[in-house]
């Protein structure tokens, strides 16, 4: 007879019927995935903008007259006053494009990025689905195409831009850490040197170097790294990022030095403050007191507040063995108080939602009295002796899915672009209030990540110290 745990039990899974020779269960999952592929597509065309890869054909164009003998920073694309801001190692990344027609880079730009997210997402899910007894595969398929649909997968991509390839440098260093920290588990197995190093996680920081060395925002990573005393991964992080630098300095040392010298403290070069995609706090600022630029001093006083507030949640995070949490943190903390984040820089919220949506599922199977990966739990005659259910258990977890849910829907719908305004022609408070508050509302939706994220102890640790051993058994029921 089955024994019964909550409400799940330990049945046999039944054997998948098969029809004309091909499995239904495995045929349904790929129409499933197929469907919410199309809804994305339909999503993206209902809510988001025209897409031209206009950032694209400032790259492409920028490289195209650099390879054929020009200065790189005197490129000005046509019928606009943009050049290429990026420093000379991400043009030497991007010189390849050169070689192909623009709308070909673009789409190949695409096609990188997605494969970047789709890994990234199983990286992210594995945890979570491994717990749960989900197919990766179909998890992944469906979230890949979800992701995509938001607002900052969507511009990266219709701009041709490079957040998402950076966004998968900065994740493979916390896959990086997981493994460092699990070594004997694939490490000893793996057949090869490489496989060994691989899995040895004993490179990770070289994706937060790269990263840094193409922009100057994930260069918080390192000090989020440094303050954990994750020496190596800080250190591995700094020297790549000074290391590809000085090497690009041997390569093209005219463009570097006009670069650092010149080009990185043009900040008209990138745009104005007040620009509704700039969904920054200095943008939230500017906005709000109707300006072109942002009240510098009361910028610095909250970015100094939100930059301590953020990397100590990441290492509270960190500390109760949610590494993830704690990556997304950093990220949503670099969002906020860079000057400038334009809306397809905002790819923090991506782990966010699952964050989020993962803390619901764990509360509710914990209020289920249901055992999570890691919790120990007595046995009686081999069956697992239930916790008490907490009160009100239909509800338990439901804030949590709410605000997942709510998230994905408001990087889905992007309320910004109806109440997009720009100085001096017409007022930020053109719409009253309630526009006000849409065109600042990914900006605000920030602010509260890094106030109110929660992390789940236990979940996902890139270490085992003696605080993470003695909260273990008690993260289900925090």
């Amino acid at each position: 007879m089955p024994t019964t745990v909550g409400r799940r039990t330990n049945r046999p899974t039944p054997a998948p019927r098969v029809v004309l020779g091909v499995d239904q269960r495995l045929a349904t999952r790929i129409g499933v995935v197929a469907a919410v592929s199309y809804a994305a597509w339909l999503a993206i065309g209902a809510f988001g903008r025209p897409y031209n890869f206009f950032d694209m054909k400032i790259y492409h164009g920028a490289v195209l007259w650099w390879a054929n003998g020009n200065e790189l920073y005197d490129f000005v694309a046509p019928s606009t006053t943009l050049g290429f801001t990026y420093p000379p190692f991400a043009a030497l990344v991007m010189l390849p494009m050169s070689w192909l027609p623009v709308d070909g880079a673009g789409f190949v730009n695409a096609l990188a990025s997605i494969a970047a997210l789709a890994v990234v997402l199983a990286a992210l899910l594995r945890p979570i689905v491994d717990r749960l007894g989900w197919p990766l595969w179909f998890t992944v398929g469906i979230a890949t195409p979800l992701a995509v649909a938001i607002e900052p997968s969507r511009e990266t991509l219709g701009y041709g831009q490079v957040n998402l390839l950076l966004f998968a440098l900065i994740m493979a260093d916390l896959v990086g850490l997981r493994w460092r920290a699990r070594r004997g588990t694939h490490h000893e197995t793996a057949e090869t040197p490489l496989a060994r190093f691989v899995y040895s996680g004993a490179w990770a920081g070289v994706g937060i170097g790269l990263a840094t060395a193409v922009k100057l925002t994930p260069a918080l990573f390192v000090g989020y790294l440094m303050l954990t005393r994750q020496w190596r991964a800080a250190w591995i992080a700094v020297g790549t990022a000074v290391g590809v630098t000085l090497a690009t300095f041997g390569v093209v040392g005219a463009e570097s030095r006009t670069y650092f010298t010149d080009v990185l403290w043009q900040t008209e070069r990138v745009g104005a403050a007040d620009m509704t995609a700039n969904q920054s706090l200095a943008g939230l600022l500017a906005r709000l007191y109707d300006s072109i630029e942002t009240p510098g001093l009361l910028w610095l006083a909250f970015s100094v507040l939100v930059l301590a507030l953020g990397l100590s949640r990441a290492i509270n995070a960190r500390a109760d063995g949610d590494e993830l949490t704690a990556f997304t943190l950093v990220g949503l903390t670099a969002n906020v108080i860079s000057p400038i984040s334009w809306s397809h820089h905002l790819v923090w919220v991506i782990p966010a939602i699952v964050v989020l949506a993962d803390a619901a599922v764990r509360r509710r199977d914990a209020s289920r009295g249901l055992p999570l990966r890691g919790s120990t739990l007595p046995a009686t005659n081999g069956v697992p002796t239930l916790r008490p259910p907490i009160w009100y258990p239909t509800l338990t977890g439901l804030r949590h899915a709410a605000g997942a849910l709510g998230l994905y829907l408001l990087f889905l719908i992007s309320p910004i672009w109806p109440y997009e305004h720009q100085l001096p022609e017409v007022s930020h408070y053109q719409d009253g209030l309630f526009g006000a508050l849409m065109e600042n509302s990914l900006a605000i939706a920030l602010i509260v990540l890094v106030a109110a994220l929660p992390w789940r102890p236990g979940a996902e640790p890139a270490f085992y110290p003696d605080r993470l051993a003695r909260t273990a058994p008690l993260a289900a029921r925090r």
